[in-house]
C-alpha cells in the first residue's frame, strides 16, 4: 500500500483512495455480471472497504453505477479522442478510422459487448442508467455526424446515421459471435459508405 492511501496519507487522501478503489471494483463487477446482477455488499466486499463509505462517496447504488457508465464514456471518448487524433490524418480517414479503434477491445479476454446496451437493458426507466447511456449515446451519434460534415459528405446526418447502426452491430456480433474479426468487416463497409457520400 502507497503512502497516499495508507497510514501516511490525509483523511482526503484516504477518502479519495476508497473512492477509486469502490470504481473500479463496480467497474470490473457491473461490466462482467450486470448493474442488476451484482449487489452493494459484493461491491463494497470486492473493494474492502465498509459500507458507509460507499454512501459517503456516491450516496446510493445508483450513483455509483451512474459514476461507472460515466468512467466508461470517459475513457471511451479519450481513447478515440487519441488513437483518431494520432492515426488518422483527415475526418474522412477518421470516419472510417472509428471502426479500427472500436475494435481495439474486440480482443480483450474480458470484452462482453457495450456497457450502455447492457446497462439500459437492465434499467427502468428514467433513471440514472438511462441518463448516462443517453448522454452516451448522444456523443456517439455527434462523433459521426461532425466527421461527416467536416469530410464534406452530400448528407452528413444520413451518413452519421448509417455509421451509428454499423457500429451498434460490429459491437454486437464481436460480443456475440466470438468474432473480432467484425471489426475488419464493419471497417470494410464504412469505407464502402464513406466513398458514396464523399468523392475522393
Amino acid at each position: 500500500m502507497s503512502a497516499k492511501s495508507g497510514k501516511g496519507a490525509s483523511p482526503q487522501e484516504r477518502s479519495a483512495a476508497a473512492r477509486a478503489r469502490l470504481l473500479a471494483s463496480a467497474s470490473e463487477l457491473f461490466y462482467a455480471e450486470g448493474v442488476q446482477s451484482v449487489g452493494i455488499d459484493r461491491v463494497i466486499e470486492h473493494a474492502g472497504v465498509a459500507k458507509a463509505t460507499l454512501y459517503s462517496a456516491f450516496g446510493s447504488k445508483d450513483e455509483l453505477v451512474r459514476a461507472y457508465l460515466q468512467a466508461r464514456h470517459d475513457a471511451t471518448r479519450e481513447r478515440m479522442r487519441r488513437e483518431l487524433g494520432e492515426r488518422f490524418p483527415s475526418a474522412r480517414e477518421r470516419l472510417v478510422g472509428v471502426f479500427e479503434v472500436q475494435g481495439l477491445s474486440f480482443t480483450d479476454p474480458g470484452f462482453r459487448g457495450c456497457a450502455f446496451v447492457s446497462a439500459k437493458a437492465e434499467a427502468r426507466p428514467g433513471g440514472a442508467v438511462e441518463e448516462a447511456a443517453d448522454g452516451y449515446r448522444a456523443w456517439l451519434h455527434t462523433l459521426f455526424f461532425d466527421l461527416a460534415q467536416e469530410a464534406g459528405a452530400r448528407d452528413a446526418k444520413a451518413l452519421a446515421q448509417q455509421l451509428v447502426l454499423l457500429y451498434d452491430g460490429a459491437g454486437i456480433s464481436a460480443w456475440m459471435d466470438h468474432d473480432p474479426s467484425a471489426e475488419h468487416a464493419a471497417r470494410t463497409v464504412a469505407a464502402a459508405l464513406v466513398d458514396a457520400q464523399i468523392p475522393a
